[in-house]
């Protein structure tokens, strides 16, 4: 998932496995349902004499899969006893490649879990079904997420529309050293962007190798601290650039975040440099770090480690600027393949996924619900360290969901690092990169 860049590649490795990478074969087993709890009515597919089966390709870890197989699945057909649910689990090395491949060889599957800025660009290659056509769906979208929705949202000269369901979602928040705050005589965590800067140059004052710890020059790394200073990439019907990303408004974020580097306030991650966002939080080297869920559930599980991230941190959201006090969205969509040969079971699982027991019962592993009911009901709360993730999607920044992202991504990313390396000013730098995303946007 692009929405863990940041983390170092030790790291890295271990945290996609969890969130979202596989390294299995297919799985089509079931057993007995854990859950009494059951999806709304009018999700139910007709029962029939023959099941129909529908193939679900998914990237789901170990942890998450067993939930898949051992609850999910009996669960749904129980409730549908005309559809058959098959599951396979995909390597996400190369994934994308051989979705391309399957669609262009009709051999895609009937749903995928999907990385949530590939949307976009398969919705446009008119390889997914638009969803917001489907029955249910205008009724179903306000109990949603707004920001993991518009993941889902492609807009083009033929019309627009809604080509997945956020089955899961996750966001970043600030995370701060326990230990550092201690030193530095802090209490409680900043609320504001000036307050963060005022005790980073105190952690700074007591010799700390980092205090803001922005793990990369990438948006989905800068997106907190860029958009909440008041950036933007683009108008908010993602269709301007020009004089937004190049605004006043960004370029004093951009110049803001560039001092904050010249004063040695930033950890080196910001350019790739060492100790990497993880280590350098467990060493006691830097004060604060932003990260997912993910940061929490896979460290707790490291037994044999001195550092325990519940006792020797202290969660918070990301502190508010001139922009507010935004984060990030990332997460997977639950897509239909227009090749689909039963669009309409396919579709009956997909709403049903969305639904409160499903979502309740994958929460269980720490993914964070995009129902809203379901996110707020307290058996997920009791989660650890997940209150601060489902508040903090209230204010998400969806990493524009345009067919064109991955090149837009490339030319967000050099204009931040040509600024914050000294080789540009932020204005100049902010203004050729809205000049090659316009040109991108126009082909």
């Amino acid at each position: 998932m692009s929405s863990m860049k940041k983390v170092s590649i030790g790291v890295l490795s271990t945290a996609l496995a969890f969130t979202m990478t596989a390294c299995g074969s297919s799985t089509e087993t079931s057993s007995t349902s854990k859950s009494s709890e059951k999806p709304a009515a009018e999700t139910k597919a007709p029962t029939t004499d023959k099941k129909v089966t529908i193939e679900y390709w998914h990237t789901y870890s170990d942890a998450e899969e067993k939930l898949l197989v051992e609850e999910i699945k009996p669960l749904f057909e129980k409730e549908n006893p005309g559809i058959e649910l098959k599951l396979t689990r995909m390597p996400y090395e190369n994934l994308k490649q051989q979705v391309i491949t399957s669609v262009s060889g009709d051999a895609a599957p009937d749903l995928m879990r999907m990385d949530i800025v590939w949307v976009p660009e398969f919705a446009n290659m008119g390889a997914l079904l638009e969803v917001s056509k489907m029955d249910g769906y205008k009724e179903m979208k306000p109990n949603l997420f707004e920001t993991p929705v518009a993941t889902t949202y492609l807009k083009t000269k033929k019309g627009e529309g809604y080509y997945g369901l956020p089955v899961n979602t996750n966001t970043k928040v600030a995370i701060y050293n326990k230990a550092i705050l201690n030193e530095i005589g802090k209490k409680e965590v900043p609320k504001t962007m000036q307050e963060l800067e005022e005790y980073a140059k105190a952690a700074k004052a007591k010799g700390k190798k980092g205090s803001i710890t922005i793990g990369g020059n990438y948006p989905w790394a800068m997106i907190p601290y860029f958009y909440s200073l008041g950036g933007k990439f683009t108008s908010d019907d993602y269709t301007k650039v020009e004089g937004v990303l190049n605004g006043p408004e960004s370029v004093k974020a951009l110049e803001t975040i560039v001092r904050w580097n010249k004063e040695g306030l930033i950890s080196p991650p910001i350019l790739g440099g060492e100790p990497g966002t993880w280590d350098g939080m467990k060493n006691n080297d830097y004060m604060m770090i932003d990260d997912g869920p993910w940061f929490y559930s896979l460290l707790m599980a490291e037994k044999d480690s001195k550092f325990k991230p519940l006792e020797d941190t202290v969660r918070g959201l990301i502190p508010a600027g001139d922009g507010g006090g935004k984060s990030v969205v990332g997460g997977e969509d639950l897509v239909i393949f227009a090749s689909s040969k039963h669009p309409k079971e396919a579709w009956t699982f997909a709403k049903w996924m969305l639904g409160e027991a499903p979502q309740k019962i994958m929460a269980k592993v720490g993914l964070i619900p995009t129902n809203k009911k379901a996110a707020a009901d307290p058996k997920v709360m009791e989660t650890p360290f997940i209150k601060e993730f489902v508040e903090q999607m209230k204010t998400t920044v969806a990493r524009t969901p345009i067919p064109q992202f991955g090149e837009m991504d490339s030319i967000i990313s050099l204009a931040f690092e040509k600024s914050i390396r000294g080789e540009m000013k932020p204005q100049d730098a902010l203004n050729e990169a809205a000049k090659q995303i316009e040109a991108v946007l126009k082909k």
